[in-house]
């Protein structure tokens, strides 16, 4: 009933409110509107609003509708308050999505745009790399080009140095004839003076120095006169007695020519004897290094080299290429089956640049071979002179002597046998320089011994194999090239042929601490000597090892060998030496060879040969 009573309380509040409401609801249409609109006021609704008014009042239970009203009027706000915080949270998470949206969208961004950054970094990276490298192939080739301009401008500055010195000497070689001249024309004029003063002098004193001169002769006359009258008196008596005594002259003549013939004989047999004697004893004075003994004995030849070994043994030390090997390996077995079978001997010329093994092989052929050998160098014959020519034909005859064949090796041959230009020899006229050899003026004497030595080549020989080293074989003789049936170059090592000679040699000097030849060291008072099976005299000897460390193994010795460019096998050799020095000079107790030595040596050496290739010139900086 209550709840009715409070609808019903509720529907009539309702329709006084809307009776209030629609005046003015008419009164604001009409403040909007200007126009003039007739008011439609209703008076019953308000008359019935004032009425539920009045019976509300006038209930009992009116406290208690408005108290509901109250209540419902607050549920319904808190409902809407709480319709309102729902919202508010839907907007919250809305916003919260939106903002977590926000935030992958913002991260996504970032990360676009860091990778944009990168590529951007990476594409600006490139592009400096690329500019770097253009600038640097330019800096390189302003480099080039301005070491090319030096180079260009060192060549000039020599040539025109060459020019100076040239025109120099040329000037001083004009002052000092024209000054000999003006000597000899001094000198003329002053013996001519000092001869007409001496005749002047004579023509003054002709009278009294003809006086003198005739009481000289009466006077010398005199002496001669009395001692000839006593002469003829002593002989006169001698021949009477010998023409009364004929035993006594028989004997007095035949006495006089067996003491003619006896000092004639003994003379000429002395001088035949040390002939033969040094022949075959004695030691040319050109041979610098032979196998022959001079005292006598001989010392055993090395077993000749037959097919079987097909010349393996004939290299030793001597690294060559395989082509190169090959042949000096068949020219050995050719030697050696030439000496056996009595066959004439076939002459080799070796050329190539210095410290190649040219010298080292032609030892190693004599002895492979079975031959004596002797080593002379050409730069000892000029110095000779008239004299040469002899010493050739002595060298050549006591080399004919062995008994086994010589093996006769002449060192930078080119010195004596150069070409021969259109000057007569010995008659002081100026050749015409040729093609090769500039301005080269044979001497009489340098002339003379190389047609002795072609004269004892000109015909093939079975005592003599002729092996001549040279490093310019352009420049030797026509006559002498037709000499040769052999010619090998010997070349710089390559890699593979560097690398083997620095371990031969580093095993040799440094490992083992022997000398690099192959010669077998001295044994002995008779090997001192150089007497029987002792070697080289004095070579050969064997010092103190050198620990190596672990480090200094194959691969060290290979990059050095990588760096020895253009090395000879001497260099090489003189190299390694240096390490060894430096290992021994590192300190006083055993010697140690470290890697940082070996590498400090081998650069100090490669730096000296590139110093040494370009002439000594100064670095550019």
């Amino acid at each position: 009933m209550l709840r009715n009573a409070v609808s019903a309380y509720g529907a009539r509040l309702s329709l006084g409110a809307a009776a209030v409401a629609a005046p003015v609801a008419v009164a604001e249409c009409a403040k909007d509107d200007k126009k003039s609109v007739t008011s439609s006021f209703d008076p019953e609704a308000l008359e019935r609003g004032a009425k539920a008014l009045r019976e509300i009042n006038s209930s009992v239970h009116a406290k208690r509708v408005i108290e509901l009203s109250h209540s419902q009027e607050v549920t319904k706000q808190q409902e809407a308050m709480a319709k309102t915080a729902e919202m508010q949270a839907a907007t919250a998470q809305h916003q919260i999505a939106a903002e977590r949206e926000r935030g992958e969208q913002q991260r996504k961004t970032d990360s676009a745009r860091s990778q944009q950054h990168a590529q951007m970094k990476q594409y600006e990276d490139e592009l400096a790399r690329k500019r770097y490298n253009a600038e640097h192939e330019a800096t390189r080739q302003r480099n080039a080009e301005m070491v090319q301009m030096q180079e260009e401008a060192s060549r000039r500055q020599e040539t025109a140095r060459r020019q100076t010195e040239e025109s120099i000497q040329q000037s001083r070689r004009e002052t000092d004839r024209r000054k000999a001249e003006h000597e000899r024309e001094l000198i003329r004029a002053k013996s001519i003076s000092d001869a007409e003063g001496r005749i002047a002098e004579n023509r003054a004193n002709e009278d009294v120095i003809r006086r003198q001169m005739i009481a000289k002769v009466e006077a010398e006359t005199g002496k001669a006169m009395a001692l000839l009258r006593e002469f003829s008196s002593f002989v006169g008596g001698g021949f009477d007695a010998l023409l009364t005594d004929e035993k006594r002259g028989v004997a007095l003549v035949g006495g006089l020519t067996a003491l003619a013939v006896g000092v004639y004989g003994a003379r000429e047999g002395a001088r035949m004897g040390f002939r033969v004697l040094e022949r075959y004893l004695g030691q040319p004075s050109l041979v610098r290094e032979t196998s022959r003994n001079v005292y006598g004995f001989r010392p055993s030849a090395a077993k000749a080299v037959g097919a079987k070994d097909g010349g393996a043994g004939v290299l030793g030390d001597v690294v060559l290429d395989a082509k190169l090997e090959t042949r000096v390996k068949s020219l050995a077995t050719a030697t050696a089956n030439t000496r056996a079978n009595g066959a004439p001997f076939r002459n080799v010329m070796l050329y190539g640049p210095p410290g190649t093994g040219k010298t080292m092989l032609a030892k190693r052929l004599a002895r492979h071979s079975g031959l004596d050998y002797a080593l002379m160098t050409g730069g000892d014959v000029a110095p000779l002179g008239a004299d040469a020519v002899t010493r050739i034909h002595e060298l050549f005859d006591w080399a004919s002597t062995s008994r086994r064949g010589l093996l006769l090796f002449v060192d930078e041959a080119d010195a004596f046998l150069a070409k021969r230009t259109g000057g007569t020899a010995g008659t002081g006229a100026t050749p015409q320089p040729s093609s090769s050899v500039s301005s080269t003026n044979h001497p009489g004497g340098t002339r003379s011994a190389l047609n002795a030595l072609l004269y004892r080549t000109g015909e093939l020989s079975r005592d003599v194999v002729l092996v001549i080293a040279t490093n310019r074989p352009e420049d030797l003789d026509a006559a002498v090239l037709d000499r040769m049936d052999e010619s090998m170059e010997f070349g710089l090592p390559d890699l593979e042929a560097r690398k083997k000679l620095l371990k031969l040699y580093f095993d040799k000097l440094v490992v083992r601490g022997e000398d690099a030849g192959d010669d077998a060291p001295a044994t002995g008072f008779l090997g001192a000597l150089g007497i029987g099976k002792g070697g080289k005299r004095g070579g050969g000897k064997t010092g103190a090892s050198i620990a190596v460390d672990a480090d200094v193994d194959d691969a060290a010795l290979d990059k050095a060998a990588a760096k020895m460019d253009g090395f000879s096998g001497r260099e090489i050799a003189k190299t390694v030496a240096g390490v060894s020095g430096a290992a021994y000079g590192a300190s006083s107790g055993s010697p140690t060879l470290t890697l940082a030595m070996f590498t400090e040596v081998v650069d100090t050496k490669v730096a000296e040969h590139a110093r040494r290739a370009g002439g000594f010139a100064a670095p550019v900086k």
